[in-house]
């Protein structure tokens, strides 16, 4: 699931902050709304990200937060670098 460079860089980004919204992953990746929100659908349903969908000023706000699950994953993921690369690192 990580493997994904948006991905990666999106769970990245989220394990430094407690929330971000949709705006600030987009230009922090430089990806598309649409390519951005896809990636970030299959991290919803994968379990590692949570959402919060709310309106503010009447506009639409989206809030990403990363989960337990998602930290987890993110550890294993960079565990299995660090083994498959090995002193390289």
């Amino acid at each position: 699931m990580l493997h994904s460079k948006l991905r990666l860089a999106v769970v990245s980004l989220l394990v430094g902050v407690e929330q971000a919204e949709f705006t600030w992953l987009r230009a922090k990746t430089g990806a598309t709304d649409g390519n951005l929100g896809a990636q970030l659908l299959k991290l919803e349903e994968a379990g590692y990200v949570a959402v919060e969908k709310r309106f503010v000023a009447r506009k639409p706000q989206s809030l990403y937060r990363l989960t337990p699950g998602g930290r987890e994953a993110l550890a294993q993921y960079v565990q299995s670098l660090r083994q498959l690369l090995g002193p390289a690192l």
